[in-house]
C-alpha cells in the first residue's frame, strides 16, 4: 500500500473503532450510573441494550444511504453526529435524554463502521485482506481495551469520560478524512426535481419504518425477557409484532423499486447470505465465551476480579496478534483456508470447555482462551474477505451494513444463551453444556467453510 492508503485507513480506523469501544467501555461504567441516577441494575442495562438495538438497525439503512448519496460524505456526517452525541451526552439532565444520547451515538458510529469497509472494498484494490486485517485490529482492539480504558477513566474521573474520550477520535479521523478519502462520484440521480413521495420510494421509507418496528419490538421482547428473568405475555407479544413486522418487511422488499435491503440481488448471490449466517455463529460462539468466562472463573474457580481480567485479556491479545499474518495468508490464498483453520481451533477451544473441571490448571484454560482468540482474528479478517468476495460493488454499503448487523445478532443470541444454559446461577456442569453446544457450532461453522463454494468472485463480476 502507497502512503495516501495507509493514511486513509488510519482515518477509517479512527473513525471505525468508535462503535466498538463504546460498545464495551460502558460495561464498567453501570455501577456509576445506577448511583447517579438511583435505578436498578435492569434499568440501567438499557443503556447497553439501546445501543446494541440502535447499531443492529442503523448498519444496513446507513450502508443503503452511502450506496445512493456517497460514502465521504456519510463517513464524515458519521463524524460529527458521534462528536456531537459525546459532548451532550455528559449533560443529560435525566437518564432517557442518555439513552436518547446513547442511540445518537450508535447511529454515528455506525456510519462509519458500514461506510468505513465500503471504502476499503471500493479505495484499496491491492492487499485488501492486509487492509482488513489492519482495520480488524482498530476494531477488536478497541473491543479488548474498552473496558480497561473505561476503568481507568472511571479511577481518574467520572462516566463523563466515556463520553468525552471519543472527542479526539473523532477530531483525528475527520482531519485525515476530509483530507484522504477521494470525493464521491456525482450521483445518478438528482433529487432536487422529485418529488417527496419520489424521495421517499427512493430511500425505501417504508422498508426502513418495517425494518425498524420489526427489529425493535423483536430485540426489545427478547432482551426485556432476558433482563427482567422472566417470559410473560407482554414479552411475547413484542416478539410476535416483530415476527410479522419483519415478514412484511421481506414481502415488500422483494416487491421493492428500491429496496433497503436488495433481497433479490441476495438471491442472486447466495454466497452473501452463507457469509452473514456464517458470521452470527461466529460471534455467537465467541461472545459466549468472552461474556461467559469471566463469570465462571470469578463464582467457581474463585479468580480475583485482576486475574480474571489478565486471562480474559489474552484472548484480545492472540487475536490482535494473527490479524496481519491472516491479512498476508488471505491475500495469498484467498478465505476459506483461514476459516477452515478457524472453524478447527474453535472446535479445539469448545473441547477444552467440555472436559473443563474446577482443578483444571491455568495453563489448559489459557491454551482454550488462545484457541478462541487466534480463531476470532481469523476470523475478523477473513469473514470480511469473504464478503468482499461474493458482493458487488454496487451494494457493498448495504453488504457491509447487513454483514455488521450479524455481528450484533451473534452477540445477542450468545447473551441469550448464556441465560438459558445457566440459569441464575453458573455451575461447571452448566458450563460443559454451554461447551458441547459451542462444539456444534464450531462443526457447523467448519461444515459451512468446507462446502464453501469458491465462485463468490466470479459471481460479483456477473
Amino acid at each position: 500500500m502507497n502512503v495516501r492508503s495507509r493514511l486513509l485507513l488510519i482515518s477509517i480506523g479512527l473513525g471505525v473503532l468508535l462503535n466498538p469501544l463504546n460498545s464495551s467501555m460502558i460495561a464498567v461504567a453501570l455501577t456509576r450510573l445506577q448511583h447517579a441516577y438511583q435505578l436498578d441494575f435492569t434499568e440501567v442495562s438499557w443503556i447497553i441494550f439501546s445501543f446494541y438495538i440502535a447499531s443492529s438497525i442503523a448498519q444496513p439503512v446507513m450502508g443503503r444511504a452511502s450506496d445512493l448519496f456517497g460514502r465521504r460524505k456519510l463517513f464524515l456526517v458519521g463524524l460529527a453526529v458521534a462528536f456531537a452525541a459525546s459532548l451532550a451526552a455528559p449533560l443529560s439532565p435525566a437518564f432517557g435524554w442518555l439513552i436518547l444520547f446513547r442511540v445518537v451515538q450508535s447511529i454515528g458510529t455506525s456510519m462509519m463502521v458500514s461506510v468505513g469497509m465500503a471504502l476499503i472494498r471500493i479505495h484499496i484494490t491491492e492487499k485488501q485482506a492486509t487492509a482488513l486485517s489492519i482495520l480488524s485490529i482498530f476494531i477488536s482492539g478497541a473491543a479488548a481495551i474498552g473496558p480497561f480504558i473505561g476503568g481507568v477513566l472511571l479511577q481518574w474521573w467520572d462516566w463523563p469520560a466515556i463520553f468525552l474520550v471519543n472527542i479526539p477520535f473523532a477530531v483525528a479521523s475527520f482531519a485525515l478524512a476530509w483530507r484522504t478519502i477521494p470525493k464521491d462520484a456525482p450521483p445518478a440521480f438528482s433529487t432536487r426535481k422529485m418529488s417527496v413521495s419520489q424521495w421517499l420510494n427512493l430511500v425505501d421509507a417504508s422498508g426502513i419504518l418495517l425494518f425498524t418496528v420489526g427489529l425493535v419490538a423483536l430485540l426489545a421482547g427478547v432482551l426485556s425477557a432476558k433482563s427482567s428473568g422472566e417470559l410473560t405475555i407482554a414479552h411475547i407479544a413484542f416478539g410476535l409484532i416483530g415476527l410479522s413486522a419483519l415478514g412484511i418487511f421481506a414481502w415488500h422488499e422483494w416487491r421493492a423499486a428500491s429496496p433497503l435491503i436488495p433481497l433479490r440481488t441476495f438471491a442472486k448471490y447466495p454466497a452473501m447470505i452463507k457469509v452473514n449466517i456464517q458470521f452470527v455463529l461466529v460471534n455467537l460462539l465467541f461472545y459466549s465465551i468472552f461474556f461467559g468466562l469471566p463469570s465462571y472463573l470469578q463464582l467457581m474457580r474463585h479468580m480475583s476480579e485482576f486475574h480474571t481480567g489478565l486471562l480474559m485479556l489474552s484472548l484480545g491479545i492472540c487475536s490482535l496478534a494473527i490479524s496481519p499474518a491472516a491479512g498476508r495468508w488471505i491475500d495469498r490464498v484467498g478465505p476459506r483456508p483461514a476459516l477452515l483453520a478457524s472453524g478447527v481451533l474453535m472446535a479445539i477451544g469448545s473441547v477444552l470447555i467440555v472436559t473443563m473441571h474446577e482443578q483444571m490448571p491455568v495453563s489448559r484454560l489459557c491454551l482454550a482462551l488462545a484457541a478462541f482468540g487466534i480463531s476470532n482474528g481469523l476470523n475478523n479478517v477473513g469473514m470480511q474477505a469473504a464478503l468482499f468476495q461474493a458482493s458487488p460493488k454496487e451494494i457493498i454499503g448495504v453488504a457491509s451494513g447487513i454483514f455488521m448487523t450479524s455481528r450484533y445478532m451473534g452477540t445477542i443470541l450468545s447473551s441469550l444463551l448464556l441465560s438459558i444454559v445457566m440459569g441464575d446461577r453458573f455451575t461447571t456442569g452448566a458450563f460443559r453444556l454451554l461447551g458441547i453446544i459451542l462444539l456444534v457450532v464450531a462443526l457447523a461453522f467448519v461444515f459451512m467453510s468446507w462446502r464453501r463454494q469458491e465462485t463468490a468472485l466470479s459471481e460479483s463480476k456477473r
